[in-house]
């Protein structure tokens, strides 16, 4: 069974996960951790659980998402991973960072993993996620799912009773809803999802009450 930890981060309130089963492997996704009480968190949650991080991945590219990249490479020897389609996204964090957040990083981006493709799978311990991409919030926005949990961790392209914004680089309202047909019609009704921001929700909640999802 999924242990699943949730860390709400950064001024922008994005949620980190750390995903772990009974193998004691685990993996992060979307690690926003901006401020050092934040990274601190993060590592003291994987060291006294006695994590062995497996992965870092990112729904997208976007800065908020990956504010604490460069803290769990140094620590535990992570590379991080992104869909392909937004490499260009990670490239330009620090600016990202200036524009957004008016901030100038005083750290250097750690060195990519291997980027992620459509239908590719993420295996840890006793458990695999699958990548679906979702292309509409960015062009390489990605959906992890678990198919024997029945679990969703929907990043930016779906929130409870909403979705991202496509008015960013390489957004596309187009996009995003054809993204949305494509949960609708892979996803169990029964899928919880995890979003990058609020709260959980699930599959059918979503088809009868988000407004993006129910008339598609």
């Amino acid at each position: 069974m999924l242990k699943i930890e949730t860390f709400v981060f950064n001024p922008f309130q994005e949620n980190c996960y750390i995903v772990s089963d009974n193998s004691g492997e685990a993996i992060i996704i979307d690690c926003g951790a901006f401020f050092k009480e934040e990274r601190n968190e993060i590592i003291e949650y994987i060291n006294n659980n006695k994590l062995e991080v497996k992965g870092l991945y990112a729904t997208h590219g976007h800065i908020d998402h990956n504010f604490g990249i460069n803290t769990i490479y140094e620590h535990f020897n992570c590379k991080p991973q992104v869909h392909i389609n937004d490499q260009n996204l990670i490239e330009k964090l620090p600016q990202q960072a200036l524009v957004f957040c008016n901030i100038k990083l005083d750290y250097e981006i750690p060195p990519m993993g291997t980027y992620l493709n459509d239908e590719e799978t993420i295996k840890f311990g006793e458990h695999q996620l699958r990548i679906i991409h979702t292309p509409g919030h960015s062009l390489g926005s990605v959906i992890f799912y678990c198919e024997e949990e029945k679990i969703a961790f929907t990043g930016d392209t779906l929130f409870r009773m909403s979705i991202g914004r496509t008015d960013l680089e390489g957004g596309s309202y187009e996009m995003i809803v054809n993204s949305l047909r494509k949960i609708k019609a892979t996803l169990p009704e029964g899928t919880t999802i995890l979003p990058g921001h609020g709260s959980s929700s699930t599959i059918k909640e979503e088809i009868l009450m988000n407004p993006y999802l129910n008339g598609i």
